[in-house]
């Protein structure tokens, strides 16, 4: 016995010193966080079943939130046991907070997950164009021309420019043999401004103001130009130019005068136009709108004629049956009658 002893004491050293290490540790902690320093072993009186005397003056202190960087940690010792809570109710209602009222949160969903509502959709679109009812074709195909027709609709609405209020432009009154005369010279005269698929925008009001500096006409040439445009264009001209309009020809050519008392303006493509660019844009929706819609009247066309198609064929059934059944009960009769 005599001899173990020793090494017993041996043995609670090491643990000594890593008890002590631990008690200065906490004290260092302590001491960072303003709570002073606690005597030695105190942080493990509760977990030793000691009195919670200390613990009682000090548990504010341990339920305090510590920041570590954007995310707020707790620590709980009640009932003697320390449990570390990140984040906790607060952050919790700060999220619910952020959020507007009568709206709840939008689940977001996976990649995975799109991919497969996608593959869903084709799947069905394919069962639609394939299926062996031509009305179930028809009736897909009319949808999708619809919705194309209403997001064309939508895009158009963005290259509205809405009209400034401008003072009314008044006209100079021109004789008869003012336009002859300026007919004439006008033809004579090479200078012409195209107006092309982007109809008219900013670009064509500065050429012909450009063109005005050296001569007083110019000729705007439509095209390609459908049936009565060229009317609309020469009143859109006028408004935006200030100019007269001397002659439409029938090969869609505009003639404009500059006026007697012209004077250049400063800014010379009108602020309430399109650009070359947002031109050419809304041109090609306005093509493909059109051709959307002329689409979608064929398709309305087909529809009725194979409603039609069915129910002449179901009354040719029905009437072929009621023959049918009357040639029965007419043989049958007949054979009475023999007997």
């Amino acid at each position: 016995m005599a001899s173990l002893a020793p090494r017993l004491l041996l043995r609670r050293r090491p643990l000594r010193s890593a008890a002590a290490a631990l008690v200065t540790l906490c004290d260092s902690w302590a001491g960072l966080r303003g709570a002073g320093s606690p005597r030695d072993g105190a942080l493990l009186e509760p977990v030793c079943g000691v009195s919670g005397r200390w613990m009682d003056g000090r548990r504010w202190w341990f339920h305090q939130p510590v920041r570590h960087g954007s995310t707020a940690v707790t620590l709980n010792t009640d009932g003697g046991f320390a449990r570390f809570s990140v984040g906790g109710d607060a952050a919790a209602k700060e999220k619910l907070g952020r959020q507007p009222p009568g709206k709840a949160a939008k689940k977001k969903m996976s990649r995975k997950a799109k991919v497969n509502q996608l593959k869903w959709y084709r799947l069905k679109a394919k069962k639609k164009m394939k299926s062996p009812n031509p009305e179930v074709r028809i009736r897909y195909k009319l949808e999708k021309a619809k919705r194309k027709e209403e997001w064309l609709i939508e895009k158009l609405r963005k290259y509205e420019v809405p009209r400034s209020p401008e003072p009314v432009h008044d006209p100079e009154i021109l004789t008869e043999e003012e336009k002859f005369y300026l007919k004439r010279t006008g033809e004579k005269k090479k200078n012409y401004v195209p107006v092309g698929r982007r109809g008219v925008f900013g670009g064509v009001v500065l050429n012909m103001h450009l063109h005005w500096k050296k001569h007083e006409t110019v000729k705007v040439i439509c095209k390609p130009c459908r049936p009565g445009q060229v009317h609309e264009y020469a009143e859109e001209l006028t408004r935006l130019s200030k100019g007269t309009v001397i002659d439409i020809k029938p090969n869609n050519t505009i003639m404009f005068y500059r006026g007697k008392n012209y004077v250049q303006p400063k800014v010379m493509s009108p602020p309430d136009t399109l650009s070359k660019q947002k031109a050419l844009e809304k041109y090609r929706y306005e093509q493909s709108l059109e051709h959307t819609s002329q689409f979608i009247e064929k398709l309305e066309k087909e529809l009725e004629d194979y409603q039609k198609h069915v129910a002449l064929f179901k009354n040719h059934g029905e009437t072929s049956e009621t023959i049918s059944s009357k040639e029965y009960v007419d043989d049958l009769t007949t054979s009475s009658d023999t007997e």
